[in-house]
């Protein structure tokens, strides 16, 4: 960001550069680290001060919390506010009217006075969550009793336990039975614990760590015949989020940076093409993902849509912003060497919580499965490209075709073992296909710089060269060609486009800058007298040797 320029995230470019945030984490033992992530997501959503209004109908100031960077600073804090903001209260806020009792815990959850939680995955059931053993029995008052029933029946994952004395409420998904008829499943509002202890009934054991991300403290949680009052029940709904991209632009943020240059008497790095391509790409994406993520946001939130339209953008969405991101995150911290491997440095951090992101809420090979298959079957159609000769479209249009016509196969019926061998194995990468159209269009339609987008065409293709080059649609002499005029036209505009990413702020990786590394250095514990200690002015001194 330059001086002359305002704060892309004026609510939490200070909050960014604040102690909390700029915490050492690496100092901080697990149980400390959580504790963190728990502030770190209120400072965040007190910030915004989202409002019923907001979650409810899913506002821009909605979107602007998801795609603000301070989310890549924690990744444990920005699932925190995830849950919080997007699954508890945004199911809550569309049973609130009318409920003084939900419209007065929707306030607390927003302004969070509560901490909350939502308890839907079944250990023993993973996606399958028609078939939830969780029961909520009705009792003749009305009220009901929510029981597991066994251990692979506890909810797996939600960060249940009792943190910072703040109450804790969760969303809780059973199978609904009454007089012994199964009224299917359906979502209940639970007290889970009063910030200190948990409540008669509800066990929370806590999982070890993750590994290589910032720690969510997840557990496994079981009700032994927990009583829950008539106004427990809710009804059956849950609402679907798009993932931010932010991941990814940081990534390319911390790969290059002003200092990243080395001095003019060595070869700087960045004048190998190898160095530049996942760079350039990244930036591409970034550009491209932007404009994407505004175009699926607004059909998204267009109530005139077929629902099964609206989540099929949103698959297509989380598909590639996962793919493009993950792909990113591998590519540049292996050009970083060892430094790409520590959490500290930001890279391998948020390559791991992307890889919860590509599960959560669905995970990608699922979601594109069934849409593949329902578009196959002709049930409905996404928006259809309005550039139909662009390579990406024609790609799209052919690997389309190419399913329609193994589906009408008389040896491919529908759920057929042919199907499974021969089919299913193709439909992530349609759907992803469909989505780097649909991205490229909406790059074409926001007017992103001409260059960028022929830079996200070029690694698009890469994908699939092999089809393009069948086909007759571009060799691969002429893919290679297509790509070093690509980035030969980005190249000299390289620091002003990541300038123009506005994530300076919530970088924290020591590696950008001597200054930082050196600060970063000098608090690492160490082994040895401390005379022996090589400090920031020495060092410069053993460097004025050499």
């Amino acid at each position: 960001m330059t001086r002359t320029q305002a704060p892309r995230y004026p609510a939490t470019v200070q909050l960014a550069t604040s102690p909390l945030f700029r915490e050492q984490d690496n100092k901080l033992s697990v149980a400390d680290r959580t504790i963190i992530a728990y502030k770190r997501a209120e400072a965040i959503g007190v910030a915004y001060d989202l409002s019923p209004n907001d979650v409810l109908n899913l506002t821009p100031k909605f979107w602007k919390t998801h795609e603000d960077p301070i989310m890549i600073l924690d990744g444990a804090a920005s699932t925190l506010f995830t849950i919080q903001y997007n699954l508890v209260a945004g199911t809550i806020a569309q049973y609130a009217q009318g409920r003084e009792d939900m419209a007065a815990l929707l306030d607390d959850l927003l302004r969070y006075r509560k901490i909350g939680q939502f308890c839907l995955t079944e250990l023993g059931h993973g996606l399958d969550a028609a078939n939830l053993e969780t029961t909520a029995v009705m009792l003749s008052d009305g009220g009901f009793v929510l029981h597991t029933p066994h251990l692979q029946a506890s909810k797996y994952m939600p960060p249940t336990g009792p943190v910072l004395g703040k109450p804790c409420v969760a969303v809780v998904f059973a199978r609904l039975l009454v007089a012994g008829e199964d009224h299917g499943v359906r979502p209940f509002v639970v007290t889970l614990n009063d910030g200190y202890n948990m409540s008669p009934g509800i066990t929370a054991r806590v999982l070890p760590s993750r590994g290589g991300t910032n720690p969510v403290a997840h557990c496994i949680t079981g009700f032994n015949r927990v009583l829950l009052p008539p106004s427990a029940l809710l009804g059956s709904t849950k609402k679907p989020k798009l993932p931010s991209v932010d991941f990814s632009r940081a990534i390319w943020r911390v790969a290059l940076t002003e200092d990243y240059w080395p001095p003019e008497k060595r070869m700087p790095i960045m004048n190998f093409r190898t160095q530049q391509i996942p760079i350039v790409n990244g930036i591409a994406h970034a550009y491209v993902l932007r404009a994407f993520g505004e175009w699926a946001r607004s059909e998204f939130c267009n109530q005139d849509l077929d629902p099964r339209i609206r989540h099929g953008i949103a698959a297509c969405s989380k598909a590639i912003s996962v793919q493009l991101s993950q792909g990113a995150a591998m590519a540049i911290s292996e050009r970083c060497g060892a430094q790409g491997l520590f959490g500290v440095n930001q890279m391998s951090r948020m390559h791991s919580e992307m890889r919860g992101i590509a599960i959560a809420e669905g995970d990608i090979l699922g979601l594109s499965i069934r849409l593949a298959i329902e578009l196959g079957l002709d049930r409905y159609a996404l928006p259809q490209s309005k550039y139909p000769d662009t390579l990406l479209a024609r790609h799209e249009r052919y690997l389309m075709t190419e399913l329609k016509e193994a589906l009408q196969t008389p040896s491919h019926r529908h759920r057929d073992d042919n199907v499974d061998r021969l089919v299913l194995p193709k439909c992530q990468a349609l759907i992803e296909a469909i989505g780097h159209r649909m991205a490229h269009d909406a790059a074409l339609e926001a007017d992103v710089m001409a260059e960028l987008i022929d830079v996200y065409i070029c690694s698009i293709v890469k994908l699939d060269s092999a089809w393009y080059s069948e086909t007759g649609a571009a060799s691969r002499q002429k893919q290679a060609a297509m790509e070093v005029a690509a980035h030969d036209a980005v190249l000299p505009h390289l620091l002003t486009l990541v300038q123009g990413m506005n994530v300076t702020p919530y970088v924290t990786a020591p590696i950008v800058s001597d200054e930082a590394w050196e600060a970063f250095v000098s608090g690492l514990p160490y082994q040895g007298s401390k005379a022996d200690l090589i400090n920031g002015n020495s060092i410069e001194l053993e460097r004025a040797r050499l």
